[in-house]
């Protein structure tokens, strides 16, 4: 049976398809998500403990610094000791990190406190590639699209109620705040180490004969795959387009609300669009992918980019009614909820070999993205105003045309290789192999 004679992926199959250590995996993202406090508390926490505002956005640097390398450095990790080492080791390393911050937020220690605060991004986030490759080796095929779906769905749902959690936890004590993210930590690699498979390195599982390599060889390996990478146009026209699509994305929380207050709004307009968007994306993106995994993938890009762009316009006309920001933020999370499960995939379509690499180098694209987005966006909605969204819904249509291009051509190529396999060619007659 070839794919296009399988019957379309429906939301229940994919839960049944689902392995039970998938389910695990899934479980302790979530877990991990709804403790994650750093990042989001960490300017107001530094600030009610007496440090200047320079000192907790330079604090916010570091973290988001820390985010970038951990991840190329956990997809390295992965690719060469496997993956559930990785998650374990990351999240083991960054429990008493974020555990000890309380200790170290005392204005004479601030190189100790900013060095520890780095430290603890790098290591809360070298995890994230190796979820992913687990995910994408655990989860058939056909599922594939599906699986990063749900996992977006773990993190979206721990990011939504984790500032709840926080409310209720900041009222007893600002300290308990971050004891209790290192505690979710510590849990989720416990989880990982207890539920988790050991999962080889895709080298050691693909050559599982093959002589141990000497430290120069992995190094020399390590340059000769990256160096493929910066020569494939297509993947690179694909990081571009990560970068671009969420700088655009994040001022949906960083210039909105700025536009919301400068048009004269009450500030529980911006509340009630967090809440709607993460009702929508939560409840029905899986469903919105069983649908377009029926379509090519860069079909699926190409138009969710297109209506996130329509979304992002639409508040710029914010000023005439509050309406349009309801309107675009409806359609903001559609087209996030469209093109974010195929490109949060895409890199799950490279081969074992290099597949926690090309993982981590998106994922380490789009956090340098969040890093820099909100600075570029405070500074170009300050001088553009209203013409900051026309500006934003161009930015993001150019990503969805560079993810076009960078997905088709994947495609078309993998269609190629299908086509040209020896296996699928008539066997010769009177030759031997």
């Amino acid at each position: 049976m070839t794919d296009d004679d399988k019957p379309p992926i429906g939301v229940l199959d994919t839960l049944r398809a689902t392995p039970t250590t998938v389910r695990y995996l899934l479980g302790g993202v979530l877990v991990n998500q709804l403790g994650a406090f750093v990042q989001t508390f960490l300017v107001l926490y530094l600030t009610h403990r007496g440090m200047s505002g320079g000192t907790a956005g330079l604090a916010l640097a570091a973290y988001s610094l820390g985010t970038v390398f951990g991840t190329v450095l956990g997809g390295e990790i992965t690719h060469r000791l496997g993956a559930r080492t990785t998650i374990v080791a990351a999240m083991a390393g960054s429990a008493p990190l974020v555990a000890v911050l309380p200790l170290l937020a005392r204005p004479g220690r601030v190189p100790v406190l900013l060095a520890a605060i780095a430290l603890a991004g790098l290591f809360a986030q070298a995890y994230r590639p190796a979820a992913s490759v687990l995910l994408s080796d655990l989860m058939p095929e056909r599922y594939q699209v599906m699986a990063f779906s749900m996992m977006r769905i773990a993190l979206n749902t721990g990011a939504a109620l984790a500032p709840l959690i926080a409310a209720g936890v900041i009222l007893l004590d600002w300290d308990l705040l971050f004891w209790l993210d290192g505690a979710t930590t510590l849990v989720y690699a416990l989880l990982a180490h207890r539920l988790l498979p050991r999962h080889a390195a895709p080298e050691q599982a693909s050559e599982p004969a093959a002589a141990p390599r000497t430290r120069a060889e992995r190094r020399s390996g390590g340059r000769a795959a990256y160096g493929r990478m910066l020569r494939d146009r297509a993947y690179l026209a694909y990081l571009a387009a990560v970068v671009l699509g969420t700088v655009a994305y994040v001022q949906s929380s960083i210039s909105l609300p700025l536009e919301i207050v400068h048009d004269g709004y009450p500030t529980w307009l911006y509340s009630a669009v967090l809440t709607a968007s993460s009702l929508v994306l939560i409840t029905c993106e899986l469903k919105i992918t069983a649908y377009i995994t029926r379509i090519p993938t860069h079909l699926a890009v190409g138009v969710g980019h297109l209506v996130n762009s329509v979304g992002l316009a639409a508040y710029g006309l914010a000023v005439h009614s509050g309406a349009f920001v309801l309107f675009g933020a409806v359609l903001a999370v559609s087209g996030l909820m469209i093109a974010g499960p195929s490109m949060f995939a895409h890199p799950a379509t490279f081969p074992a070999g290099s597949k926690a690499r090309y993982l981590a180098t998106m994922q380490a694209a789009a956090g340098l993205a969040s890093a820099v987005g909100p600075l570029f966006g405070v500074w170009a909605w300050t001088h553009l105003h209203a013409g900051f969204w026309v500006l934003m819904a161009l930015v993001n249509g150019l990503a969805g045309v560079l993810a076009l291009l960078g997905t088709k051509h994947r495609a078309d190529r993998a269609d190629r290789a299908d086509t040209a396999r020896p296996d699928t060619a008539p066997e010769p007659v009177g030759e031997t192999a």
